[in-house]
């Protein structure tokens, strides 16, 4: 064993009382007794301007790019949810995913430090019928080009207005224990990889 496992977990959603954060908190709450150390990332605090290759070369990477970056390099894995925003991921997602994928010193894309050889776990909520379930295949094809393994695992959970319970779990029992499964196996494989 060559240390704790460190995880990130966050929500492509901005919104108070998101209903992503929710889910992924759940999935963070099963990766933390699986023995992961697990830190809850707001993209809130890492506002970023579009991103842009002329300003990129004109005035650098910004420097709260730079910060998530080094969060992203810092951890074995994610906890990523996402809603499905006209059928894909959020913008705000994307565009974060866009400036930690910039090589800094000695990578390539193909050497990411904040990618490669990392493991996600995905999830989605949605009030619509669906869950969210189109933008997670556009989520897991992005983190798979990135090099980043996505655990088999996924759960897209339709009418979350009520899907909630006052306790914070999931109503639906099997869903509950999908979003378990997805923070455990996260955990689980980011140890495998971490020590392998």
């Amino acid at each position: 064993m060559t240390g704790t496992v460190r995880l990130l977990a966050l929500s492509g959603s901005l919104r108070t009382g998101s209903f992503n954060r929710r889910v992924v908190d759940i999935a963070a709450a099963s990766a933390r007794a699986a023995g992961a150390d697990v830190e809850a990332v707001d993209l809130r605090d890492f506002p970023l301007p579009h991103y842009d290759a002329d300003l990129e070369r004109s005035e650098g990477v910004p420097e709260r790019a730079l910060a998530l970056k080094d969060l992203f390099c810092g951890a074995d894995g994610y906890l990523v949810a996402a809603p499905e925003y006209n059928g894909s991921i959020p913008g705000v997602l994307k565009n974060a995913f866009d400036w930690i994928s910039r090589p800094g010193d000695g990578e390539t894309p193909m050497t990411l430090r904040a990618f490669r050889g990392k493991v996600a776990g995905v999830m989605s909520a949605s009030p619509g019928p669906w869950g969210g379930i189109r933008g997670l295949s556009h989520l897991r094809q992005i983190l798979s080009g990135m090099y980043v393994l996505v655990v088999a695992e996924q759960l897209a959970v339709p009418d979350a207005a009520s899907a909630f319970a006052e306790d914070g779990k999931l109503k639906n029992p099997a869903y509950q224990g999908i979003l378990e499964i997805i923070g455990r196996r996260t955990a689980q494989f980011a140890r495998v990889m971490k020590d392998g």
